[in-house]
């Protein structure tokens, strides 16, 4: 089980949050947290962001993938809700869904021969109330304590670009980000619906979101060209970390964290 009991924020709390929070961080071990957990994510995803969901429950985002899933966590305790979420799809459980989430969005033909050393994670998901830092840093130290453990190699997911703007920012990121962060041939992955980045390219200096941030910096590639998913209206680049490229201050940080305080 993952947990990571009592840690505590010291800095005056944002508006909606308990004064005092106590953060749980673990793997969720009952339907009703994943319930929540998705609730948390219809929130954000459609409320929020506007994502063309089709949920089967109203108020809840779930889809065939969830069930095979294990849902990763943070609730603040004082507060009794949870304030953070990502899914994790084990390979055994790809196997099982018959595909990872990502490859209804690209061709991954190149990864076949790493399908079983592949853990997939998505639905990367915090309350808006608790968009400080800290909660991105809980659930990431422990993706990479459960990389660990489990002895997985590559870790892989859709980090989303919003596309508000009608895509030029995401064109901008990607073309910036081709140097120093593309994939080696090997691990090149294909979009089934292709975002026009050359048409959309502006030579702005693009904004990165904090998710493909805190893929950068623990030394993931971009796999290639990135995705349009028109239900999240989102261009998507597709992230392969494999765990031998792990930064050594990512290291530090999320293998060996301090007790955390903001």
């Amino acid at each position: 089980m993952l947990k990571a009991r009592n840690e505590n924020l010291t800095s005056p709390a944002p508006a909606g949050v308990s004064e005092k929070p106590q953060y749980t961080v673990e793997l969720a071990r009952s339907a009703a947290d994943i319930l929540e957990a998705q609730r948390l994510r219809y929130r954000v995803f459609a409320e929020e962001m506007g994502a063309r969901l089709k949920p089967r429950v109203a108020g809840v985002d779930s889809d065939l993938y969830d069930p095979y899933c294990e849902h990763l966590i943070v609730r603040d305790e004082a507060a009794d809700k949870i304030v953070g979420t990502y899914r994790i799809l084990h390979p055994d459980a790809a196997t099982r869904v018959g595909n990872y989430y990502s490859e209804n969005e690209f061709d991954l033909i190149r990864l076949n021969k790493l399908r079983g050393k592949i853990v997939e994670i998505g639905r990367s998901c915090i309350d808006p109330d608790y968009r400080n830092g800290v909660i991105i840093s809980l659930l990431w130290a422990k993706l990479a304590e459960y990389m660990l453990n489990g002895g997985h190699e590559y870790l892989i997911g859709c980090a989303s670009i919003g596309m508000a703007d009608g895509g030029h920012n995401a064109a901008n990121l990607f073309v910036q980000l081709i140097e120093d962060h593309i994939a080696p041939p090997e691990y090149r992955v294909f979009p089934r619906h292709p975002l026009p980045f050359e048409k959309l390219v502006t030579g702005a200096k693009a904004e990165i979101p904090p998710l493909v941030k805190g893929y950068l910096r623990a030394g993931a590639y971009v796999c290639g060209e990135p995705a349009w998913d028109p239900d999240f209206n989102t261009a998507d680049l597709f992230m392969l970390l494999p765990m031998t490229r792990i930064s050594k201050r990512y290291a530090r940080h999320f293998l060996h964290p301090e007790p955390m305080s903001a």
